[in-house]
């Protein structure tokens, strides 16, 4: 399967005298995390089906600093940053894609004021504006008239306003789209967010992922779709605990829309 996966690095690109169209931005989640790395698959085989000419910074891509700067190293973000827009600049990077919203969000509104300027977009942004294009059309197939609930990742909705585009992607695909009773604005975080997705969390009566995924279970979903692969973490964490049938999947709004192709 994986043979068929054509990813470009920004060297070779370079190498052979081509500029890509967008940067990929994997992200320390999509590159490492084993069940992240399904999500970047899943990407990957739209950005080829769709022929976009796209292109990834390979090893030459570090973390963007979002968990040092959240949990108050703000140096070793200036220096991580700094470092990537190094690489950036030197490729003249105008255009950048990611799956995670955490990334999204430092690249889009901390990077400018280190001298990184980039018009950033999230990958669900990204596949719609593919749909709209007409490089990429979907059908609902298996989706088609299940029931399921988008939660909304904190970076992507209440610091970027960016609500619709997954919800337009679901809703494409024939299903069910119900909301859980904290969304869009008053969405509730997953639990991960502000670096907490690398430690323990204090002490207290309820964990935040057990009390989000009870939220999505009462909606009674066959899925529960995420847009971030922290949240898609927590989610998971607490669907386990919760879904004693094992009948709610969570998955990645791109997972969909592969798995929808038969990608």
């Amino acid at each position: 399967m994986n043979e068929a996966i054509k990813v470009p690095t920004m060297a070779e690109m370079m190498a052979e005298g081509k500029t890509p169209e967008v940067l990929f931005w994997v992200g320390c989640s999509g590159s490492f995390d084993d069940r992240a790395k399904k999500i970047t698959k899943a990407f990957v085989k739209l950005l080829n089906k769709a022929q976009v000419d796209f292109a990834v910074l390979g090893t030459e891509e570090s973390c963007t600093g979002d968990p040092a700067k959240r949990s108050g190293n703000e140096m070793l973000f200036q220096m991580q940053a700094m470092t990537n827009i190094e690489v950036l600049n030197g490729y003249e990077i105008k255009k950048i894609v990611t799956a995670c919203p955490h990334c999204f969000n430092t690249l889009k509104n901390e990077y400018p004021s280190l001298g990184g300027n980039y018009e950033v977009v999230h990958h669900t942004q990204f596949l719609r504006s593919l749909l709209e294009e007409g490089k990429l059309t979907i059908e609902g197939g298996k989706f088609k008239g299940k029931r399921i609930t988008f939660h909304d990742p904190c970076y992507l909705g209440r610091a970027n306003d960016v609500y619709e585009a997954p919800r337009a992607l679901i809703q494409k695909l024939d299903a069910e789209l119900v909301e859980m009773k904290n969304c869009k604005k008053r969405g509730l975080c997953c639990g991960a967010g502000g670096a907490q997705m690398f430690k323990e969390p204090e002490k207290g009566n309820k964990d935040i992922n057990i009390e989000r995924t009870e939220q999505a279970i009462e909606t009674k979903p066959d899925i529960i779709a995420a847009g971030c692969p922290f949240c898609n973490t927590m989610l998971t964490d607490g669907v386990k605990g919760k879904d004693k049938e094992g009948t709610v999947e969570v998955m990645d709004v791109a997972e969909l829309i592969a798995n929808a192709e038969d990608l």
